[in-house]
């Protein structure tokens, strides 16, 4: 790995885009809307070039939700069992998710959500996408 190489690269994104932790409100803003933008380009596919670098972003996303927003301490399935509920929505009205098998298998715990549906249910739901991430206890 060549070390000027890699310095020249950062600076050239760095240029394009502001890829750091998040420490302001705004810089907040603009990473969700890089993420809902590369979300919104991605969809469902898990080969996408640009997955990986959704998924930087997203994690930055949950980092700062975890420090700044009062996360509910629930597992990401009740979570989505209790929205689900209060929005009136059964399982085949999440396509964000999945088909009604897919949903079915999250809600039971047998499958966990991958970063592209926590980033779909949160922009649906208008919640920050930290409060679907299982935190460690």
């Amino acid at each position: 790995m060549n070390l000027n190489d890699l310095q020249k690269a950062w600076e050239a994104l760095e240029k394009t885009i502001d890829l750091s932790p998040i420490h302001s409100e705004k810089q907040y803003r603009k990473m969700v809307e890089l993420a809902d933008m590369l979300s919104d380009v991605i969809g469902p596919s898990k080969k996408h070039p640009l997955l990986n670098l959704f998924e930087l972003t997203s994690e930055l996303i949950r980092a700062y939700d975890l420090e700044y927003f009062n996360v509910p301490d629930a597992k990401p399935q009740a979570l989505l069992s209790f929205l689900m509920e209060e929005h009136g929505l059964k399982q085949s009205d999440l396509p964000e998710v999945g088909n009604q098998s897919v949903v079915s298998q999250i809600l039971s715990g047998a499958r966990e959500l991958n970063v592209r549906q926590i980033h779909s249910l949160a922009k649906r739901f208008k919640v920050p996408v930290g409060v679907f991430f299982e935190r460690a206890h």
